[in-house]
């Protein structure tokens, strides 16, 4: 039979629980956060959230928003790829989360030079960003599709640390350019588009020239970077994961 709500559950103005009236409309949360949208309501999400992420770059809100509504086509193949490897597969069935919470900061301060934890603690000191900036999923309508880009979420610093890029405007885009031949999002292909027009034409010159052809014969030749287990990899030497990958030295 179906639980009856508590008395003290929030009534509708015709008695009617909130959660009822969810499901009588076809509304249900899927997980903690989850904004159930229709088709036309995540096309009106995607232009707005397009127009404000390529005004302003750094509206991470936007940039996130964007990732969500277009993605239907490549968080399921990004998810496939997971199921389909032995490690990408443990992180679906344990879906391991990178936090301040979760990350032995103290632990990986202490491991060597060149070592992808002591890197990483590095590449979050030097350009005062963390993990726990990173936003929830809201609006992707399944809720292993919505680990998927939580995740790419929170190893997008670790794609900095393995290319070498710092997080200004140049090294975004670059990273960018790697994210979109790896996942396939509209997003990172809109970034990696549109980024360079706020760069100077030196910059844009060696973007064109070394970096961008670097990054996308990377991104072709890698295995899918979500994939890898990165909590149990902390001790392992950034170029030995970078030759695991096929990544190659950043230019």
């Amino acid at each position: 039979g179906r639980a009856r709500p508590s008395h003290s559950e929030p009534r509708g103005r015709d008695g009617r629980g909130s959660e009822e009236e969810e499901e009588e409309e076809g509304w249900h949360q899927l997980y903690p956060g989850h904004i159930p949208t229709s088709p036309l309501q995540k096309a009106l999400l995607a232009a707005g959230s397009a127009v404000m992420a390529l005004y302003d770059p750094y509206r991470h809100d936007m940039v996130a928003v964007l990732g969500e509504t277009t993605g239907c086509l490549a968080l399921p193949n990004l998810r496939d790829k997971m199921k389909n490897h032995p490690e990408g597969y443990h992180i679906l069935q344990e879906r391991p989360r990178i936090r301040l919470s979760t990350l032995d900061v103290a632990r990986l301060q202490g491991l060597p030079d060149g070592s992808l934890g002591r890197e990483y603690i590095r590449f979050l000191e030097d350009n005062k960003v963390s993990p726990d900036t990173r936003m929830p999923p809201k609006f992707v309508d399944d809720e292993e599709l919505a680990y998927v880009i939580q995740r790419y979420r929170e190893v997008h610093d670790l794609m900095h640390t393995l290319l070498g890029m710092p997080t200004n405007m140049l090294g975004e885009v670059v990273v960018k350019w790697f994210e979109a031949i790896q996942t396939g999002l509209p997003m990172c292909v809109l970034g990696a588009a549109f980024g360079p027009v706020r760069l100077s034409t030196r910059k844009l010159q060696v973007l064109a020239t070394e970096l961008v052809p670097w990054a996308i014969r990377s991104g072709l030749n890698a295995s899918c970077v979500l994939n890898v287990y990165y909590e149990q990899r902390w001790e392992q030497p950034v170029e030995s994961l970078r030759e695991e990958l096929g990544i190659f030295p950043p230019p």
